[in-house]
């Protein structure tokens, strides 16, 4: 935010110290100085103030930390409205709708003005500050927004509809009428820029009997807006809802200089003295007579009081520092001391609510980097092993050693990706109040981030191999259930590679009795859609099921672009940790060589592959390893051949040809007993 030098030095009688200076003080003390620069013979202040310090949103707030910095103080305010009898209710009815939204409204009236362009010191101030100038009446009000941090707006008193108010006693009279109420539903807003916006009831609007003149605390309407004929004006001064402000901005994509002041709180208490101050400048840059000020105030906002422990002050901020120098910086900065412990907090200052606020303002004052570097004193003692974080590390390094490239997406999702997955409504948690329209849910699956970030990376990648561990959160019987998951995905690759990548992991866990068995999804099971219908298998423990491994069904793929087939697991990371462990069984390799022996079996279409490969094992203990090395379809009808390597070796000695021969004759019978099993033959 731009700030001008010359116009923070109007607060003060004394001399400032050279911008260079000022710059370097304020950056230690209070806020980044990001650029200082020379415009039109002033030197302009680039700084970024914090969101938790919106009285600094103006030259005012600025000036009153560098008068603390420096022990400057600040001049007087002299000139003050003549208190005239008059009251403005005889000449405009004004009505709030709802204090909730509108907690202070005040509207000043001036007769009689005369619209022209500003004095040339206004208006370069005014553009050194990067507003463009209007017109007398606009500028004082944008004058003000940058000196005070109130917005303001001016209305064309005579464009606002008149209607019949019905007064005490029954007198009807006709008057200029404003409400400041909630927009209508598809009600329509044409701003100052011509631009036309349709909104909604949860927006907020200043309107007469027929039109919305103005969207609260954002922009003005075109129907009163100021022009050259305008003789008469109601400026108006006011404290809207933040919340109500800032969700009408980002609906609309429309963001002010007011919107920015408005959605971070203004204090209510200076609305009033600042329409005084707008009502004196019009007065002496465009004339007119002053008709009396509407003020609506229904809750007066007073100064928090909070206690502070000035020992306390000490051990958080670790300085030495006096509870008499602690009372002085607290006074310099606008807070009265009124006991030994009882500070009041001034309303300007909106963000300072609990001790450690101002224990923070004490230390940024008084300066933190005088605070002394002490080295900690202790005993070392190491912290006690955390198992899930143990394992959740190892599991990365393990698949990082596989190739796989770990991803951290966000703990959220949108209704597009809930309708993808094909959740149900009762099956996933929408969020009360998301901080964007595009994470309005808590993600129920890691797959969705997972195939997100490979449908955007795709056209750079033709192969992908991505994981990510995180919570994912679901609803089941109207509970919520928070659960840890560890998820993969893969373009370019398939089934049997992913699966040796899951056998990998879990050995390297310690986790043994995994074996994969055919899905079969119930009615309510949205994870029938997500997976293609003959290629998913439930990775179990025992007899639990703790995972899915599969390829993602073609109808999914197709909603996020991806042509390419993409294979996927997921899998219950705390099931894994209970079961993990770091022992390990060492039996001594044999010293004898190992012998491999192939063979081809066709077997029926339905039958698994774990079902031969577990049949084959328990045969004889000098069977070592059985590996699956080729499949084929379609050899005969409703049939597939499966080859394995099957490895023989003894302990004790070297395996002869007769004894090779004899248990792979053995191997061949005990298949071919099963029901339509049959060993292929070499001529076959």
């Amino acid at each position: 935010m731009k700030f001008s030098y010359s116009w923070l030095q109007s607060f003060f009688s004394k001399k400032l110290p050279l911008p260079k200076k000022l710059a370097e003080v304020l950056t230690l003390h209070s806020f980044e100085v990001e650029n200082l620069t020379k415009e039109e013979g002033d030197w302009i202040f680039d700084i970024d103030i914090l969101p938790n310090r919106p009285d600094c949103l103006s030259h005012l707030g600025v000036a009153r930390e560098i008068s603390v910095l420096f022990d400057l103080p600040l001049k007087e305010e002299e000139k003050k409205i003549e208190d005239k009898e008059e009251k403005i209710e005889k000449l405009v009815e004004i009505n709030v709708k709802d204090a909730s939204l509108c907690s202070r409204y005040c509207a000043g009236l001036v007769l009689g003005v005369k619209v022209k362009k500003s004095p040339s010191w206004l208006q370069k101030r005014l553009r050194v500050c990067g507003i463009l100038p209007v017109n007398n009446i606009v500028d004082i009000t944008n004058y003000l927004m940058l000196e005070t941090g109130q917005p303001l707006h001016a209305f064309d008193f005579d464009k606002i509809e008149k209607e019949r108010i019905k007064r005490r006693g029954g007198k009807e009279v006709e008057l200029p009428s404003l409400e400041i109420r909630r927009a209508r539903k598809n009600e329509s807003f044409l701003s100052l820029d011509n631009k036309k916006f349709l909104l909604n009831d949860d927006m907020l609007v200043v309107a007469d009997s027929k039109d919305v003149l103005a969207l609260a605390g954002i922009k003005g309407g075109k129907k009163a807006e100021i022009s050259s004929e305008t003789k008469n004006i109601l400026i108006e001064s006011a404290v809207f809802d933040p919340l109500v402000i800032r969700k009408t901005s980002s609906k609309l994509n429309l963001i002010t200089d007011a919107s920015f002041r408005f959605s971070y709180g203004r204090d209510p208490n200076s609305v009033r003295e600042v329409l005084e101050k707008a009502i004196l400048m019009v007065k002496e840059l465009a004339g007119g007579e002053a008709k009396g000020i509407f003020d609506f105030y229904p809750t007066i906002v007073f100064p928090k009081k909070i206690k502070l422990d000035f020992e306390k002050t000490r051990q958080l901020l670790g300085l030495e520092i006096s509870d008499k120098e602690i009372k002085e910086i607290l006074k310099k900065l606008g807070f009265k001391i009124l006991s030994e412990n009882l500070i009041e907090v001034p309303t300007f200052r909106l963000e300072v609510d609990i001790q450690e606020n101002l224990i923070n303002e004490v230390g940024r004052i008084y300066g933190l980097y005088k605070i002394p570097s002490i080295p900690p004193l202790g005993p070392k003692v190491m912290a006690p092993l955390n198992p899930s974080l143990f394992w959740e590390n190892k599991i990365k390094q393990t698949l990082k050693e596989a190739c796989f490239d770990e991803i951290m997406s966000y703990s959220f999702c949108d209704r597009k990706d809930i309708d993808n997955f094909f959740y149900s409504q009762d099956q996933v948690i929408e969020i009360a109040n998301p901080f964007s329209l595009n994470f309005n849910f808590l993600r129920p699956s890691l797959l969705i981030g997972l195939l997100k970030n490979i449908a955007f990376n795709q056209k750079n990648f033709s192969e992908i191999r991505i994981f990510e561990i995180g919570k994912i959160f679901k609803k089941e019987k109207n509970k919520f259930l928070e659960k840890k998951m560890i998820a993969g995905m893969i373009l370019g690759g398939d089934f049997f590679e992913l699966k040796g990548v899951i056998d990998f992991l879990l050995e390297r866990m310690g986790i043994a009795g995994v074996w994969y068995d055919s899905f079969e999804a119930t009615s309510e099971d949205s994870q029938q859609e997500v997976w293609h219908s003959t290629r998913i298998a439930e990775i179990k423990l025992d007899h639990q099921e703790i995972g899915f491994l599969g390829e993602i069904s073609p109808l999914l793929r197709e909603k996020y672009g991806i042509k390419k087939e993409i294979f996927a697991f997921e899998i219950d990371f705390e099931k894994l940790e209970k079961v993990a462990t770091e022992e390990m069984e060492y039996e001594e390799i044999s010293p004898f060589p190992a012998a491999i022996r192939d063979i081809s079996l066709i077997v029926p279409q339905r039958v698994r592959v774990d079902e031969v490969l577990e049949k084959i094992q328990f045969i004889s203990p000098l069977i070592r390893d059985v590996d699956l090395f080729d499949i084929f379809d379609g050899i005969e009808e409703g049939k597939k051949s499966l080859s394995f390597h099957i490895y023989f070796q003894s302990k004790n000695k070297t395996l002869s040809d007769k004894e090779l021969d004899f248990l792979q004759e053995k191997i061949i019978k005990t298949l071919e007993k099963n029901k339509g099993w049959k060993v292929r033959k070499k001529e076959e």
